[in-house]
């Protein structure tokens, strides 16, 4: 960082200025934990030691291949311990790490090899075929690709390409970690859902994703050894990037492939799990597990849910269980949750079941690690907080950005006003508590996951028997919304809901596929612009 002099003629040195980065939290979980569990996923169980000694191996490795500080390493990897060990040995050797969806289809994933620069991709066996095909698909030069065996899930290296675990065995387990020498450093690239076409590469840095791990211990009121589930895929905000918390409490990562009701009810029975992370349908899933998946347990499970409100009766039930659920909300700009609903003991503790699940589904104030997050109008002035007037949720603090990979205008257009736009429409009481009241660009959110609905019409839009297409989201009780299209047929073409939903699955990931397909005339203004929000209406009675 070099010598700095402030007014005073204090100067900054080695000893009172150290960058933040949540690498520090597993170097000293190396010595402070070194026998405490720290990565279980069957019979995979490290301690803090060799979770520490394979990140360094990793790390070691990955410059043995070619790869320098500041270039990018992907991921297409499940909840399972490479990825973890990716978050901490990727960054170890000063890369850049980019968690890659397992959800997207194969032009999507080499738009985000090519506009990310990947030079290694760690991969699984299970999403190979999507990467040789995407790596086919570049424009620029190809990664290097590395399998990842499962093998206790049954999926196995090929050996045509090198194997993870060889390559670790390629690494020194003595390399010295190339710490950031500037805290604002790249950490992590992210690629949005891409709700307006191509998705945009979030580009984070090691202050605010080490700011996040502190916020959310106090947040969430943890204390030491905790025995974290990982349920929200790391592809998503680093996982809320709890993956970077876990070694300054000792806490153990409990890994799972398949999240299932049933692998959550067996990690909290067996593991003894406290602590999980998950959208509103994993909520839904424990609530309607089956009673032979369910299992026994004896103590409070603590769960933070965010990427919608979760529906009151849901809330309702699952407390019932022995969970208590906390909303929380954020944005992959924000390094995930941001913002929780603090529970007020004291004014809502008499309250019926209703009434809290009604409060426990706003979104809150801000965390302590955030400087400014509020709702206001077009012109940034603060909306009345009457729990009625609208506006869109800004947000500032260190867990914000850096900004957009190669595109200044979006970056600028994000931060227009000194502030981060969400995006979100929302409403303020007058405590402050921030409600989403709807989604800003009709995105829709299908399990915690963002679809546009301009990707889905452009989809429609290229079969040869529709002249025009509208996609709004549909109510559903799993996934919380699903696409849901509206097509007018073109004079003299027919088309059957099987055919429209076939032809958009062969270019759309399946998520993204519309669920129900109605043929009718659009309804539009005088302009020509169709008003979705009548479409929404036929869709929420389907």
């Amino acid at each position: 960082m070099g010598w700095m002099v402030d007014e005073t003629g204090l100067d900054k040195c080695a000893a009172n200025f150290v960058p933040l980065t949540p690498l520090s939290h597993l170097r000293r979980a190396r010595d402070v934990f070194p026998d405490t569990l720290a990565v279980s996923y069957g019979k995979h169980r490290k301690t803090y030691a060799e979770y520490y000694e394979r990140c360094t191996r990793l790390a070691s490795a990955l410059i043995g291949l070619g790869v320098r500080p500041g270039d990018v390493v992907a991921t297409l990897i499940p909840n399972l311990p490479a990825q973890a060990e990716a978050h901490f040995g990727v960054p170890a050797c000063g890369a850049v790490l980019n968690t890659i969806n397992t959800r997207l289809d194969v032009d999507t994933v080499a738009y985000i090899f090519d506009h990310g620069e990947a030079k290694v991709v760690l991969v699984d066996p299970q999403f190979m075929d999507t990467v040789k095909a995407a790596v086919d698909a570049m424009e620029g030069p190809k990664p290097i690709i590395i399998e990842v065996a499962d093998d206790q899930a049954g999926y196995h290296a090929s050996g045509s390409y090198t194997d993870y675990e060889a390559l670790l065995e390629t690494g020194d387990p003595a390399f010295d970690w190339i710490m950031p020498e500037d805290e604002w450093e790249s950490l992590s690239l992210n690629y949005t859902s891409g709700t307006t076409g191509r998705p945009k590469g979030v580009v984070c840095h090691h202050r605010g994703a080490y700011l996040m791990t502190m916020g959310t211990v106090v947040s969430w009121r943890m204390v030491l050894h905790p025995v974290f589930m990982a349920i929200v895929p790391l592809f998503h905000c680093n996982g809320w990037n709890h993956t970077w918390m876990m070694p300054m409490i000792g806490g153990t990562l409990v890994c799972c492939r398949d999240i299932t009701a049933q692998a959550i009810y067996n990690a909290i029975h067996y593991e003894g799990v406290t602590h999980f992370g998950g959208a509103p349908i994993v909520l839904n899933m424990i609530v309607n597990a089956l009673d032979e998946e369910r299992r026994t347990f004896d103590h409070t499970v603590e769960v933070f849910t965010a990427g919608a409100p979760p529906a009151p009766a849901t809330l309702a039930k699952i407390e019932d269980l022995g969970f208590n659920v906390t909303q929380v909300y954020g944005l992959t700009e924000t390094y995930g949750h941001v913002t929780e609903c603090l529970w007020k003991d004291d004014e809502w503790g008499a309250l019926d079941k209703p009434e809290v699940a009604t409060i426990k589904a706003r979104q809150g104030i801000a965390f302590p690690m955030m400087e400014h997050i509020t709702v206001m109008d077009e012109n940034m002035a603060q909306i009345p907080m009457d729990g009625k007037t609208q506006g869109e949720i800004v947000i500032r603090g260190n867990s914000v950005m850096k900004g957009y990979l190669k595109n200044p205008e979006a970056t600028a257009e994000a931060f227009k006003g000194g502030y981060f736009h969400s995006g979100d429409i929302a409403l303020q009481h007058p405590d402050t508590y921030v409600q989403i009241a709807d989604r800003a660009k009709d995105i829709i959110i299908s399990g915690g996951e963002n679809i546009s609905s301009v990707e889905v019409e452009g989809t429609l839009m290229a079969h040869p028997a529709v002249s025009m297409a509208a996609v709004v989201a549909k109510p559903d009780d799993k996934w919380g919304e699903v696409p849901c299209a509206f097509v007018e047929l073109l004079e003299g073409q027919s088309a059957t809901e099987a055919e429209i939903i076939a032809f958009s699955r062969e270019t759309l990931a399946g998520f993204k596929a519309p669920k129900r397909v109605v043929f009718q005339e659009l309804p539009k203004t005088s302009t020509g612009k169709i008003q979705k929000f009548e479409l929404r209406k036929v869709a929420a009675k389907l």
